[in-house]
């Protein structure tokens, strides 16, 4: 198969939390998860505390969505993402 390839799930699972941990507002030490299942994304993260949760869920998806078509050419057709939990200071 000429141009084919394939990257595995629990590969751009890691790309999403990758992406999700360059957003402010994520508290990178305490990333829970992410699934992915065809192209429904699922992003599980801690949010630092003060920050807009609206805002950050938002970058978050925006910069999922990107990073996952600039490093392996896929487009997620939803990038959900569950705040688990707030680190206090």
């Amino acid at each position: 198969m000429e141009g084919h390839s394939v990257i595995s799930p629990e590969v751009l699972a890691r790309y999403a939390l990758d992406a999700a941990a360059e957003v402010p507002g994520v508290h990178a030490r305490h990333r829970r998860g992410a699934r992915v299942a065809g192209r429904e994304v699922e992003v599980h993260l801690v949010v630092d505390y003060g920050a807009s949760i609206p805002a950050v869920a938002a970058a978050v998806q925006q910069s999922v969505a990107e990073y996952l078509l600039r490093m392996a050419d896929v487009r997620p057709a939803t990038v959900s993402v569950v705040v688990d939990d707030v680190e206090r200071p």
